[in-house]
Order: structure tokens, then C-alpha cells, then sequence
């Protein structure tokens, strides 16, 4: 079950941004082993000087356009998961709502099942 946290510059009409999460989470289903019911999404979306990032670092130039995708999973992925999930992930994006390839950066973290809490205020803990 991943999280996503999507950040972005404000602006962005309520179409381009609903578009922005379900490409997301059409790329988490069909490339990093997500089931489709699983969608848990944050979108963030920051004033001019709230979203800092260099322009050139590895893989730039961006533009305003940059979107930050910051990924919580329950469980580690293989390396060729991830790099079918990042592929996946830039060509949907780029088909609809139009985002460039330079302009998207992922970070993915994984965490223990009892670093987890799906409500009622338990977590899930695997015996040892």
C-alpha cells in the first residue's frame, strides 16, 4: 500500500491536477505491484518560493512545471520494478496532463508494517 505524497507549483486547474493523480496511481498499479484499490494520494500544491528545486541538477533543466513524487511503501521492490514503475510514471505523464519527462522526480522510501497504522489505532505487526 503506498503513499504518495504529490508536490507542485499552485496554478494548475482542478482537471490537470485530478489527471496528475490518477496517472499516478495508474503507473503505482501497472508498474510497482500496487493493487487498484490501494490509492492513498496527498497533493500539495505551494506558492511561488514554496516549492524550491535546482533547475539543472541531474536530469534538468526543469521548469515550472516540476512535480515532486515522494513514495511510502510497505515493502522494498526489486530495482527492475522501480525502473518500469519510473517509465511507466514518465510516459503516462507526459501523454495526459502533458508533463515532460525533466520535469518529474521521484523519491521512493520503504517502511516496516508496524511503522503503519490503517486506523482504529492498531498497526500491523508480523511476529518474529
Amino acid at each position: 500500500m503506498p503513499f504518495a505524497r504529490i508536490s507542485l507549483l499552485e496554478g494548475k486547474d482542478a482537471n490537470y491536477v485530478r489527471t496528475l493523480a490518477d496517472r499516478i496511481h495508474q503507473a503505482l498499479v501497472e508498474g510497482f505491484d500496487t493493487p487498484e484499490t490501494d490509492r492513498f494520494q496527498a497533493i500539495h500544491q505551494h506558492r511561488p518560493g514554496e516549492l524550491i528545486y535546482d533547475e539543472n541538477y541531474m536530469g534538468g533543466p526543469r521548469s515550472g512545471d516540476y512535480v515532486l513524487i515522494s513514495i511510502t511503501a510497505g515493502r522494498p521492490r526489486p530495482p527492475k520494478v522501480k525502473q518500469a514503475f519510473y517509465t511507466r510514471l514518465v510516459h503516462l505523464l507526459g501523454e495526459s496532463p502533458g508533463v515532460r519527462p525533466e520535469d518529474i522526480m521521484v523519491i521512493i522510501n520503504t517502511t516496516q508494517s508496524d511503522e503503519w497504522s490503517f486506523g482504529s489505532g492498531r498497526s500491523i505487526i508480523k511476529e518474529e
